[in-house]
């Protein structure tokens, strides 16, 4: 709302020749630190003070005779060095409660990626066990931004990619082929490089018992057999797993199509076609270095097969070339850093702007519980299943800590804390905001209280016009996602939401005994329905539940 207010002065500014014609790009729109400077704050003037070859005051002088005349500004008052501080419309401020609630569908819908076609790859696991925790956080921050980029207005698929092919696969055949013989009461010893594990046990006695036939392991086609049941029933778990964070993927993406309708070989013809591979020491190489990375990459290798490298590219050529998506993000873990540079070289060589390969790379967690804190990995043998986790805490608790730092930063995730029933868990403190709302709403309900004809105009409370303040922030946190990819900011707003309402609530008076105050609670139940629809609509985002009774 603002930033338009402000691109607007400086279109006008423009027209009257008092600026040059230069990109104003970001407005600077942020809360100031001090609240005595305003509602809100910006430094563009110091931004464009460069490329204006202005004095930031001038800029700013200028443009502050421009804002002064919007319908949504009180003041605009020009600070030094060159800042513009605006204090909102109470008037319109107030006016907006009644705009939202005439048409709350389409509040916190906006029109930030309208046209985009996005698809978002996440977690993609291989097949051969369960998830575990190690995977939640990726999981969660995927389907969030999946979220939140649809209320921008972008087409959204989110995908799974199943490594069903390569060494892994035939690793989960002899794992397999050992457990089902060991759970038929033969002595067996597992192969060296098994997968460890209950899972891998756990499916060779679902097949055991499901009864349908004995599978004759000395016959390579009866183990083929027995992997590609075991494969079915192991993908089965893992969508049980995903279900359990209220994940829902559109596209399951099979890596071994790739290699049966001819996308690989397709892929790496064009690569060769395009001067990039060459064969060295019985292997296929990719020419990175001809586009400036430090050292070239093996394709295929000297026995024939494909490396993990090269079906990546194939994968993400699909993505961009045959179903032509604008946009391509993968949520990977930070120890795949070293592979982002390279795909996007890849992906140069194919004729696809690099730029449009996301890669968010998510950092590790440390659980605590009481006084121990320690990291979860498959590499060290401490592995928590996720759907463990789940059970113990909730997804709701699970969804919201995930999404509480920056991907960028390492998680400490607090067990105690997430099934703490208190105003320190801010799980809790959100959805008991949401809760109280839905308890005032019924009870005006039981006293028959018609607050449509309520006028937002007594909204004039200090704690009445910061609540109103903090709803109207939603789209902007919305935007902000939609720009950046970083969600965390949804779960910080949510909160802060959360302790707006429950500050306005204990500040002024919903519900009245005293009939002279029946107008007053008609516009603060208003007021109460407009929070109710940004922290719910917050909730959704988020996946959460929404609870009406706590």
């Amino acid at each position: 709302m603002l930033s338009d207010s402000i691109k607007k002065a400086f279109d006008l500014a423009q027209k009257d020749n008092l600026i040059a014609n230069v990109e104003i790009g970001d407005t600077a729109v942020e809360r100031p630190q001090n609240p005595g400077h305003g509602d809100y704050a910006s430094s563009l003037p110091l931004k464009l003070a460069k490329p204006l070859k202005k004095n930031p005051m001038e800029i700013a002088n200028v443009l502050a005779e421009y804002l002064k005349k919007d319908e949504i500004l009180d003041d605009v008052v020009v600070a030094n060095p060159g800042f513009l501080n605006f204090v909102l419309s109470s008037r319109w401020l107030q006016n907006q409660v009644d705009q939202i609630l005439s048409n709350p569908e389409s509040y916190g819908v906006t029109s930030a990626g309208k046209d985009k076609k996005f698809q978002i790859e996440y977690i993609s696991a291989n097949p051969t066990g369960r998830l575990h925790v190690a995977h939640a956080r990726g999981a969660v921050i995927g389907s969030t931004l999946a979220s939140v980029l649809k209320a921008a207005g972008s087409d959204v698929e989110q995908e799974y990619y199943l490594n069903d092919a390569g060494a892994q696969i035939d690793k989960f055949h002899r794992s397999l082929t050992a457990r089902y013989l060991q759970s038929l009461g033969n002595n067996v010893d597992m192969p060296e490089d098994s997968y460890p594990g209950e899972d891998v046990i756990a499916i060779a006695e679902k097949i055991r018992d499901s009864g349908n036939r004995v599978y004759d392991t000395s016959n390579p086609e009866e183990i083929l057999d027995l992997g590609r049941v075991g494969i079915a029933l192991m993908i089965e778990g893992i969508k049980e797993d995903i279900e359990s964070l209220k994940i829902n993927f559109d596209s399951w993406f099979s890596e071994q199509s790739l290699f049966e309708n001819g996308q690989f070989e397709k892929c790496m013809t064009v690569l060769t076609e395009m001067g990039y591979v060459y064969e060295k020491d019985g292997a296929t190489w990719l020419l990175n270095t001809k586009l400036g990375e430090e050292k070239d990459n093996v394709l295929i290798r000297s026995n024939g097969t494909p490396t993990y490298f090269s079906t990546d590219i194939a994968y993400h050529y699909n993505k961009f070339v045959q179903r032509k998506f604008d946009k391509v993000i993968d949520v990977w873990g930070a120890d795949h850093q070293g592979q982002v540079p390279r795909l996007k070289s890849a992906m140069k060589m194919l004729g696809s702007d690099p730029d449009n390969l996301e890669m968010i790379l998510v950092q590790m967690v440390r659980f605590k519980k009481g006084e121990t804190t320690e990291k979860l990995s498959k590499r060290e043998g401490n592995v928590v299943p996720l759907i463990e986790l789940v059970n113990e805490i909730g997804s709701d608790a699970c969804r919201f800590m995930f999404l509480s730092r920056s991907h960028e930063s390492q998680l400490d995730f607090d067990l105690d804390l997430a099934k703490q029933q208190s105003s320190e868990n801010p799980v809790y403190y959100i959805q008991y905001g949401h809760a109280r709302i839905c308890s005032i709403l019924g009870l005006a309900a039981e006293k028959n209280i018609d607050y449509s004809t309520g006028s937002v105009t007594m909204l004039d409370h200090e704690s009445e016009r910061h609540l109103i303040n903090k709803i109207l922030e939603l789209p902007s946190v919305i935007n902000t996602i939609a720009d950046t990819y970083e969600v965390h900011h949804l779960p910080h707003y949510s909160l802060e939401l959360a302790t707006s309402f429950h500050n306005f609530y204990q500040n002024c008076r919903v519900l009245s005994e005293n009939a002279a105050d029946l107008e007053l609670s008609k516009a603060r139940l208003k007021l109460c329905e407009a929070a109710k629809l940004s922290l719910a609509y917050c909730l959704d985002l988020m996946g959460m539940n929404k609870p009406e009774k706590m």
